[in-house]
C-alpha cells in the first residue's frame, strides 16, 4: 500500500475503508471483509453509530493495532474544549483501542477551538497520533491554523470528478495540508459510473469506472476512502496501483469538474443550522 507522509510525519494510506451509511448491524462484517481483502486504513464517525461494530472487527482480525490507521470524527454537538475531550475517550471506549492514528473535527460548526485545544492536548499527550478537520473550505481552514499551534494533518473534503477541489488542494498542498476525498464515487450521481469519459477511459485499462475514478484521484495526491459492502468490490477498489492514467486522460477527467457540490452546500446557512441543532445519541 502507498502513502502519504503527513505534517507531523506520520505515515498515512493513500487508500483506506469508508464506514459511512453503512448500518451497525453491517458493519463489523463489511470491515472483517476489507480488512481481509487487505485495507488498513479505518474512517469512521461518532456521528455514524457505528464505532463499536468497527471495534469488534479490528479486535477479531486478529491484525497487531500497529499496522492499523483507525480514523474518527467529533461531533459538532461534542464541540468545545471539555465536551471534545469527553467524545474523544467515548469513541475510544466504543472502538476499543488505547489511542487513535486520526481524530477530525467532523463539521465547521460549533466551539471549532475549543475542540482543537482539546485536540492539540491529545495529540501533545499521545494518545492520538494526528489531528485534523473535516468539510472545512479554504477560509476557516487558514483562520484555525492562524491562531493555533498544530496545523492540521488533514482536510477531509467532498471530492470527485465533477467536485474536484483542484484550488482548495492547491491551498492545502502550501499549506502542508493533506487532501483527502469523501464521496469519491460521487454516490453515482451524474450518471458517474456510466459516464462516457470515464467508460472510455476504464476499458482502454481494462478496469472498471470505479478502480478508474480511484486511480485518479491517488495520481492527484489525494487520500481517498470507498465504501462498499460487497467483498468482491473492495478487492476491486484496492487493485489501483498496478496502471497508470495518462495526461491526456487525466486531462478529459479534470473537464468533468462542475466546481459545484452534488451535495450540500456548508455555507448555506438552513444547512448548518441543521447540522448544528443534530445531537448523537451516545
Amino acid at each position: 500500500m502507498e502513502t502519504v507522509t503527513l505534517n507531523n510525519g506520520v505515515e498515512m494510506p493513500v487508500l483506506g475503508f469508508g464506514v459511512y451509511q453503512i448500518p451497525p448491524a453491517e458493519t463489523e462484517r463489511a470491515v472483517a471483509d476489507a480488512l481481509a481483502a487487505g485495507y488498513r486504513s479505518l474512517d469512521t464517525a461518532a456521528a455514524y453509530g457505528n464505532e463499536e461494530a468497527v471495534g469488534r472487527a479490528i479486535r477479531s482480525s486478529g491484525i497487531p493495532r500497529e499496522d492499523l490507521f483507525v480514523t474518527t470524527k467529533l461531533w459538532i454537538s461534542d464541540a468545545g474544549e471539555e465536551k471534545a475531550a469527553r467524545a474523544f475517550e467515548t469513541s475510544l471506549r466504543k472502538l476499543g483501542l488505547d489511542h487513535l492514528d486520526l481524530y477530525l473535527i467532523h463539521q465547521p460548526y460549533g466551539d471549532v477551538y475549543g475542540s482543537w485545544r482539546a485536540m492539540e492536548r491529545l495529540q501533545h499527550e499521545g494518545r492520538v497520533r494526528a489531528i485534523g478537520v473535516s468539510n472545512f473550505h479554504g477560509d476557516r481552514l487558514v483562520d484555525l491554523m492562524d491562531h493555533n499551534e498544530i496545523t492540521p494533518a488533514v482536510n477531509q473534503v467532498e471530492t470527485h470528478p465533477f467536485h474536484q477541489r483542484t484550488a482548495d488542494q492547491e491551498l492545502m498542498r502550501e499549506r502542508g495540508v493533506q487532501i483527502e476525498s469523501w464521496g469519491p464515487f460521487a454516490e453515482g450521481r451524474n450518471g458517474l459510473f456510466t459516464h462516457p469519459v470515464l467508460t472510455r477511459i476504464a476499458a482502454a485499462h481494462d478496469k472498471s469506472v470505479a478502480q478508474v475514478v480511484l486511480r485518479w484521484l491517488v495520481q492527484r495526491g489525494v487520500v481517498v476512502i470507498p465504501k462498499s459492502v460487497r467483498a468482491e468490490r473492495m478487492a476491486e477498489n484496492l487493485d489501483v496501483f498496478g496502471f497508470r492514467l495518462t495526461d491526456d486522460q487525466m486531462e478529459a477527467i479534470a473537464a468533468l469538474d462542475t466546481g459545484r457540490s452534488l451535495f450540500f452546500d456548508h455555507r448555506d446557512p438552513e444547512m448548518v443550522s441543521r447540522l448544528g441543532n443534530f445531537v448523537l445519541n451516545v
